[in-house]
């Protein structure tokens, strides 16, 4: 987003963390208390279109947004009990995974845009599987089978999903910033 003011990229955060809680919206509940939701792929979407600085900005909106009671987490909740619900590690892990799916986005590699992505990944399932285990109980191995392996093949097509749209909407944006140069 390099020809992009600043006034634009603070517009866009908004509208990314925007795009972040309508994806929220769209879940299916399992049993393990983690829903199957769009969020993976509104987060990388944000890392993809806004960069890692940005696009990290946007998660930090969206997640102060929940923190402070607006509905925008799955399921229309919000709210500090986030923090120590089932899910809430998955909330926290959006932080490192927008920002590596941002930063893989500015390698302009894919080799690098494949890997910064994954591991970006596998730092919300992580964080996600650590605090679904404290909360409820379950062992490493049973968190990881009830709140991580069942999104993984989800999850690795929404980053793909995702970096298609991220390229179609910079290359409009680029093309409407210079209609209007």
């Amino acid at each position: 987003m390099k020809t992009q003011s600043s006034i634009q990229k603070v517009v866009m955060t908004g509208m990314l963390a925007a795009v972040m809680a309508v994806m929220s919206q769209i879940q299916f509940p399992l049993p393990s208390g983690v829903p199957v939701t769009m969020q993976t792929f509104a987060m990388a979407l944000a890392g993809y279109i806004l960069g890692w600085k940005y696009g990290l900005a946007s998660t930090a909106v969206y997640i102060l947004l929940g923190a402070v009671g607006v509905p925008v987490f799955a399921g229309f909740s919000g709210g500090l009990s986030f923090a120590v619900s089932p899910a809430g590690g998955y909330i926290w892990g959006f932080l490192p995974m927008v920002a590596l799916c941002g930063l893989g986005y500015e390698k302009r590699t894919m080799p690098a845009l494949i890997g910064l992505s994954v591991a970006g990944l596998a730092c919300c399932h992580i964080l996600g599987v650590i605090q679904l285990a404290i909360v409820t109980g379950l062992g490493p191995w049973a968190a990881f089978l009830a709140g991580s392996a069942p999104y993984l093949v989800k999850d690795l097509v929404s980053l793909a999903a995702a970096y298609a749209v991220a390229k179609a909407v910079r290359k409009a944006l680029t093309s409407a910033g210079a209609q209007m140069a």
